[in-house]
C-alpha cells in the first residue's frame, strides 16, 4: 500500500486507529488497547545492537507493565519474517522471552499516521528509518507522554515506568510529581487546590511557598493514613458542639 502523508501528533489527541501485522498476528490497533494503558514505540532496525537491547529491556519489564494495566507494542518498517528471526536473537542475547508484538510496517503506513519518520529526512536508508520515538497512550486511547532520542542513545524504559506511576497518581488524586520523583517520594499540589481542600484530602501539607506545597505520595501506607486521620478528625470536630 502507499504510504499516507506524515502524522503530527501533540498530547491530549486521540491516537490514529490501524490494522496491521505483527509477531504475534494481525492486529486492530483500537481495538487491541481496549481499556488498556499502552507503550507504542518506534526503533530503527532489526538486528541491530542499540535496538536488540531495548526490546529486551521492555521485555524483562513485562511483569512491571502488566501491574500498570499497560500493553507494550514494538515497531518498524522491517518485514514480519525480520522480526521474527530477529526475536530469536533478542531472547537468546538478552536472556528473555519476548511476547509483546512487534508490528511490521514495511509499506510506512503506520509510522508516517503518527509522525515516526521525520518529513524532511534524506532519501537515504537511515533516513528512511523510524527514529526512537515511544508514544505513552492511556485507557481512553489518548496521548499522555512522547519521546523521541537519537539513534546511538538507547531509552530508559524504567522512565516510562515512572511516567506511568505519575500520570496514574495525578489522574485519581488531582496532584503532581516533581522533578526526579519516584513512587512512594512526596508529590505537589496544583495551586488551584485550596490549603484546606489540601489538608482534607491529604493530610499534612509542608510549605515552602503559597505556590509550591509538598503532600505525602497518596498511593502510599503514610499518604493514605494521612487522608483517613484527617476525614476522622473532621468527623470529631462535626459531633463536638462549638
Amino acid at each position: 500500500p502507499m504510504s499516507e502523508e506524515p502524522g503530527f501528533l501533540l498530547l491530549g489527541d486521540v491516537v490514529p486507529d490501524f490494522e496491521a501485522d505483527s509477531s504475534e498476528g494481525k492486529i486492530k490497533f483500537h481495538e487491541y488497547i481496549e481499556g488498556k494503558w499502552c507503550v507504542l514505540f518506534s526503533h530503527p532496525a532489526d538486528f541491530t545492537p542499540v535496538c536488540t537491547t531495548e526490546l529486551g529491556a521492555t521485555s524483562s519489564l513485562s511483569d512491571e507493565f502488566k501491574k500498570r494495566n499497560c500493553l507494550t507494542i514494538a515497531i518498524s518498517v522491517d518485514k514480519l519474517e525480520s522480526h521474527t528471526e530477529w526475536i530469536k536473537d533478542i531472547n537468546e542475547t538478552q536472556n528473555t522471552k519476548l511476547e509483546y508484538p512487534i508490528i511490521a510496517d514495511p509499506g510506512k503506513v503506520v509510522v508516517n499516521k503518527f509522525g515516526m519518520i521525520h518529513p524532511n529526512a534524506p532519501d537515504t536508508l537511515a533516513g528512511k528509518l523510524t527514529v526512537r520515538t515511544v508514544y505513552l497512550i492511556d485507557d481512553k486511547k489518548v496521548l499522555r507522554m512522547m519521546e523521541t532520542y537519537p539513534a546511538s542513545a538507547g531509552r530508559n524504559f524504567e522512565e516510562v515506568l515512572r511516567v506511568i506511576d505519575s500520570l496514574h497518581i495525578a489522574d485519581k488524586y488531582n496532584c503532581s510529581t516533581p522533578a526526579n520523583w519516584n513512587p512512594g517520594d512526596d508529590v505537589v499540589i496544583p495551586p488551584s487546590i485550596t490549603d484546606d481542600y489540601a489538608k482534607e484530602q491529604f493530610g499534612d501539607v509542608r510549605t515552602l511557598k503559597p505556590y509550591l506545597r509538598y503532600v505525602a505520595d497518596p498511593t502510599t501506607a503514610s499518604g493514605k493514613r494521612s487522608r483517613v486521620d484527617t476525614e476522622e478528625e473532621n468527623s470529631v470536630k462535626k459531633t463536638k458542639p462549638s
